[in-house]
């Protein structure tokens, strides 16, 4: 008889997991205040109910939303560089193929979607979260155009003028809170994942990288 032997393997480096959390209180603190900056001037037939909005008031948000973005910046940037500079982006989320992500996106909505390698993204993880990056990217830009439309006036007349800019900003924000969404969701279903995020490892064969 042998006794069975867990192997754990290292998911998620310290400065991987640090970013993370960073992100995650600037985009929950930026998507609130943003919430109530949308409610003074809507682009749209609707508002955000005051209990999911913070700041109180159209200047209390403000401040929430450039603290907030302050962060964001900074801690994006430094996710990046790291991610660069220690290969991390090249290795865990290149190359992104057509084919895989839409083999991998059925398999994922039959539930048929198993993972051996916890260090080892499929593809539609890695088009979620270059997709991210990408939104976040975004969604600051549209926020500098829209912030000093004269100052960043290059930015701001790419975008379309100031109005399309606001859109931009919009849906940008949009599509972000659809993948935290989602990205909740999973979490949830493999329960593990979250412990990985807070240690950085996982069990080998059981656990998924997220």
């Amino acid at each position: 008889m042998s006794a069975d032997k867990t192997t754990w393997v290292k998911v998620h480096p310290a400065m991987v997991r640090i970013c993370h959390w960073g992100n995650a209180i600037a985009i929950i603190l930026m998507v609130m205040s943003g919430w109530q900056i949308y409610n003074a001037s809507p682009l749209f037939p609707f508002r955000f109910p005051k209990a999911i909005t913070l700041g109180g008031w159209l200047g209390g948000a403000i401040q929430w939303h450039f603290a907030a973005m302050w962060l964001l910046v900074a801690n994006g940037l430094l996710y990046l560089v790291y991610n660069i500079a220690s290969g991390r982006l090249r290795m865990k989320f290149w190359p992104i193929r057509p084919g895989e992500v839409l083999h991998d996106l059925g398999q994922a909505l039959r539930g048929r979607l198993a993972h051996a390698d916890p260090t080892h993204y499929n593809a539609v993880q890695k088009l979620a979260y270059v997709g991210v990056m990408l939104l976040i990217a975004g969604v600051v830009v549209s926020g500098l155009a829209i912030w000093k439309p004269v100052q960043f006036g290059v930015i701001t007349e790419l975008l379309g003028g100031y109005e399309f800019a606001r859109r931009v900003h919009f849906f940008c924000m949009a599509l972000i809170v659809f993948f935290v969404a989602v990205h909740v969701v999973m979490v949830a279903l493999v329960p593990k994942t979250f412990i990985a995020i807070i240690t950085g490892r996982a069990k080998a064969g059981v656990v998924e990288a997220a």
